[in-house]
């Protein structure tokens, strides 16, 4: 069943279907008995095990979804979010026996072709060829860790935190955040935004719950502000998370040394990254232990912004990394141009899907949306199979 909203493109992307929708059922309902199953001598299962000799005793009844609700209601924070049955999602479904929804969410994301996508995505660096250089998933498994070690602590709801990190960058296009530039202009009424498009374009099909996505489409701080405090404790994570690693990267990358981190950072944070995720965690926590709310004390708060804006002049805005970036966006419209103009050639169309008219507004769309899930490798293998590019021409990783 389709989910895209209102005003986007059919999906292009060919994502695991969402579970099919089912009549929604309350806590209440019984649960149908298993049918029976191959191997039953008599009453007893016959059960085969990975080692030989195992002994593998748990020794307690299963606990189901209803029980673990319940629990979560008498341990979790006042105002953490509660899991309830299937979850609030665009196509109703049955409530899973054992998982909550926020962890179904969870798994739909990491079992998700556009989260597998992020391994080839770059963080700053376009197509890196240090390996050890961190990708959009290894940044999206490290906000994840900060995220959780916040939410724990706090009380909140894991599964959704872990849900909404891990997912907070799908909707991010080849080459970091020059594919915002490059794609908006063909999206006139809605711009090209990776945690609104991510959110309501790339997850649309994986049926996520209403907190899940609303954590993804506002963890941005130019956004609005999340619905649930775990979004607000992602977005919070996303920016200690990569503050720090970007700037380890750049330190490895040779772009920067380890004495360059301006004294305003050091004096508070210190000098390695554990020390700095740490203190800049603890300052979460302080303020939610004096306040009742997320936030970040002083004087860590303004060395996060010392540390954010010194990234940005010497990492992210630096002419090199301004030149690749002009590079990248000529490269993916190029793209766009070029599948917008021969529509019959993206995926879904020559699967047998509808063709729109060349050079369309839809026609466009339907390209930036092709486009926008493609690697760096691939964008860059198609610049040089379709555009013409020269390989020396190509936007270089560092």
């Amino acid at each position: 069943m389709r989910v895209t909203p209102r005003g986007y493109p059919p999906t292009m992307t060919s994502e695991p279907a969402a579970e099919p929708a089912a009549e929604p059922a309350t806590p209440l309902d019984p649960v149908p008995a298993p049918a029976p199953a191959l191997g039953l001598v008599g009453a007893e299962p016959v059960v085969r095990h990975a080692h030989l000799g195992v002994d593998g005793f748990v020794g307690a009844p299963l606990r189901r979804r209803e029980e673990r609700e319940h629990r979560l209601d008498e341990e979790l924070a006042p105002g953490a979010t509660r899991p309830r049955g299937a979850g609030e999602r665009r196509v109703p479904e049955a409530p899973d026996p054992y998982r909550l929804c926020f962890e179904r969410d969870l798994d739909r994301i990491k079992h998700s072709r556009p989260w597998r996508r992020l391994a080839g995505k770059c963080q700053v660096f376009i197509a890196p060829e240090d390996d050890h250089l961190r990708t959009r998933l290894t940044h999206a498994v490290e906000v994840a860790q900060v995220a959780t070690g916040i939410a724990r602590a706090a009380g909140l709801c894991l599964p959704l935190a872990e849900a909404i990190a891990l997912a907070h960058d799908c909707g991010h296009g080849p080459a970091g955040h020059a594919s915002e530039d490059a794609f908006s202009p063909y999206l006139p009424q809605t711009g090209y935004d990776h945690a609104v498009y991510g959110a309501d374009v790339t997850l649309a099909e994986l049926n996520l719950c209403r907190e899940t996505l609303d954590g993804v489409r506002n963890h941005s701080w130019r956004r609005p502000p999340p619905a649930t405090p775990e979004g607000e404790v992602v977005a919070w994570a996303d920016r200690i998370a990569y503050v720090c690693h970007d700037f380890e990267d750049a330190v490895r990358a040779g772009i920067l040394a380890p004495a360059d981190l301006p004294a305003s950072v050091r004096d508070v944070v210190g000098d390695r990254r554990s020390d700095q995720i740490g203190t800049f965690v603890l300052a979460v926590l302080e303020a939610i232990e004096r306040t009742g709310r997320v936030g970040m004390t002083e004087p860590a708060a303004g060395a996060l912004a010392d540390f954010r804006a010194f990234n940005f002049e010497r990492i992210y805005l630096r002419p090199a990394s301004r030149r690749q970036a002009d590079k990248a966006i000529r490269l993916l419209r190029g793209l766009v141009d070029h599948f917008a103009d021969a529509p019959r050639r993206l995926p879904d169309v020559a699967r047998g899907g509808p063709v729109p008219e060349p050079g369309s507004d839809l026609a466009a769309a339907m390209a930036v949306q092709y486009v926008s899930g493609m690697t760096d490798r691939f964008a860059l293998g198609l610049g040089v199979e379709l555009l013409g590019w020269r390989p020396d021409d190509l936007p270089r990783g560092v």
